[in-house]
Parts: C-alpha cells; structure tokens; sequence
C-alpha cells in the first residue's frame, strides 16, 4: 500500500442501498458509522490517506475496511467478528451440586467451610475434574454465600426452638423456666414473635 494508492472499492447498488437505510435510520454504534462512511468515501473513488483524514483514521484502517469489504461483503466490512470467549469452568449441574456441599454440614474435625476446602472436597467427591479456588470463590460470591460465616448458611438441620438475634441457638423453650433468665434473648422472640 503507497501512500496516496486508491484502493479500488466498487459497491452493488444493493449495498449501497443498505448503507444509506443503516446511515439514516436510528442509533448506531459510532464504529460502524464510521466504517460505512469510509466505504462510501472508498467507493466514490476517494484515496484511503484522504478518507482516513476525512473520518480521523488511518490509511491502513481505511485499507483494512475495503479489504474486509472486498474479500467477505458488506457485513465483515462494517462489524467486528464476533469472539466466542472463554466457556465457563462449572456448567450448571456441576454449580448446583457445589452450592449443596456448601449447604451441608463441614467435615468432621471443621467448623465450618472454607474456600480451599470447599475446593479439595468437590475434586474428592469427583465432582468435578479439576477446579480453582477463584472459581469456587467467585461462585459462591455470586450466589451470595459465605459459609466461613456461620449464620450466612442455612441448614436443614436446625430443628425447633428459639434461636439469638446473632445466629446462635438458645436453649428450647420447653426447657426454659417461665422465672429464669432466657439466655439472653430479648422478651419479645421468648414470647414466639419473632
């Protein structure tokens, strides 16, 4: 490409007319305007240096966009390929089934879970593969739990009675003198108004 080379564009009359409906109809995002100018500047027999100057881009943007036009259409031209990403590292059942170790009660000799454990434990139950620890911690921080918290996690375990204000479980009520102390819980939650 020299400088000053005029790239020779040459549009259908159907792309020109689907240029004209994409400039003139509603919201657009700036870099496709911007490349469907350049390729009507192009195929009014413009240079890429004078287009570039015209559009605040470089000749070899303005080259790359008659380029793309040339070899794969209007679209490729205009739109940025799309990128597939990375595919996630836990699929839904394999979250769903984390999510549940986090629900049961910690290992024998623990108090509660943690993020390194939680990750040792679902690769020895073998349900996954492998894992990291960001990925456990980011899919708990998602679903909002934090099981080092013990009052963050809910339990199918707790049974009845009346439970503190922090989390922590107070005596039964059937156990409770009606003249004692409660333990601390405040009249109202004694009372079953919770």
């Amino acid at each position: 490409m020299g400088r000053g080379n005029k790239l020779q564009i040459r549009l259908s009359s159907r792309d020109r007319q689907q240029l004209d409906e994409l400039l003139s109809g509603g919201l657009q995002p700036v870099r496709t305007v911007v490349r469907a100018l350049a390729l009507r500047q192009l195929d009014q027999g413009q240079s890429t240096p004078v287009v570039g100057a015209n559009l605040g881009l470089s000749a070899k943007a303005v080259w790359q966009i008659g380029k793309r036009y040339g070899q794969d259409g209007l679209d490729r031209a205009l739109f940025d390929a799309t990128h597939p990403g990375k595919a996630p590292a836990l699929d839904q059942h394999q979250s769903q089934q984390i999510i549940a170790v986090v629900c049961s009660p910690p290992p024998e000799g623990r108090s509660r879970w943690t993020v390194r454990l939680l990750t040792e434990e679902v690769i020895k139950r073998k349900l996954v593969p492998h894992v990291g620890r960001e990925t456990i911690r980011v899919l708990l921080e998602n679903h909002d739990l934090k099981p080092w918290r013990e009052k963050n996690v809910v339990r199918g375990e707790v049974g009845s009675g009346v439970h503190r204000m922090h989390g922590g479980r107070a005596q039964d009520l059937r156990k409770a003198s009606v003249g004692k102390p409660t333990g601390g819980l405040r009249r109202r939650e004694a009372s079953g108004s919770t």
